[in-house]
């Protein structure tokens, strides 16, 4: 199985520690997007949406990190992704929750403007507005996370082990490493979010991502407070 990755990016790296930790064998086709590599015609035959990760087994190609995380699970029947129906509905819950609801506005309203030029809106002031906008919506949501999710000492966000939902949760949240966000103001979120980066499988994936937090190290941006 080829697995196409950008190493730093934050859903690659959910992707990579998973395979790590399951003990999932890949081959890794590096895609360096800041040198434009995803604009080959050779990768956009395999994904004409151009991003990252990607997986070809055997022919059978697969985009979208949540995506290709249930097939490597439900293929190795790993327990990071429990088959019994109640506990995999919870895993998908989480996942489809901070896919389509916490990284819409954490992300890419957030974080994204504020570090990736092609991501910043026509005007200075529309950007700071959009920041400003990111910024409120992510406290909300991390609220829920905190409170909801994770409130009363959980240690994972599904049972009592770790799963998909934790993995993809966290590669998600570490965006806010690169603009200095500690989240210290949510007690629940910081406990859960420092167990799974202590991982072993987590640590040896995430040199690169440690490489690009250190490259904006010496820029202001507006954090969560």
């Amino acid at each position: 199985m080829d697995l196409y990755v950008f190493r730093a990016a934050s859903t690659s790296r959910a992707v990579l520690a998973f395979c790590e930790v399951a003990g999932v064998s890949v081959t890794i086709k590096d895609i360096d997007l800041s040198r434009g590599e995803q604009r080959a015609p050779a990768f956009g035959a395999l994904n004409p949406s151009r991003l990252v990760p990607v997986l070809d087994d055997d022919g059978f190609v697969l985009t979208q990190a949540s995506a290709i995380l249930r097939y490597l699970a439900s293929k190795a029947r790993s327990p990071l992704y429990p088959e019994e129906a109640r506990v995999r509905a919870r895993v998908d819950e989480m996942l489809a929750w901070f896919e389509a609801d916490f990284a819409k506005d954490y992300s890419f309203q957030f974080v994204y403007p504020q570090i990736l030029p092609h991501h910043a809106r026509p005007s200075e002031e529309s950007t700071r507005r959009t920041v400003e906008w990111g910024r409120d919506k992510s406290r909300a949501w991390l609220a829920i996370l905190d409170e909801h999710f994770l409130g009363s000492g959980k240690q994972w966000l599904v049972g009592e082990r770790l799963t998909l939902a934790d993995l993809f949760g966290a590669s998600i949240l570490s965006l806010g490493e690169v603009i200095g966000c500690t989240f210290d103001e949510f007690p629940n979120v910081r406990r859960w979010y420092l167990n799974v980066t202590a991982q072993p499988s987590w640590v040896k994936i995430n040199d690169p991502f440690k490489g690009f937090v250190l490259s904006f190290e010496n820029r202001s941006f507006v954090g969560l407070s």
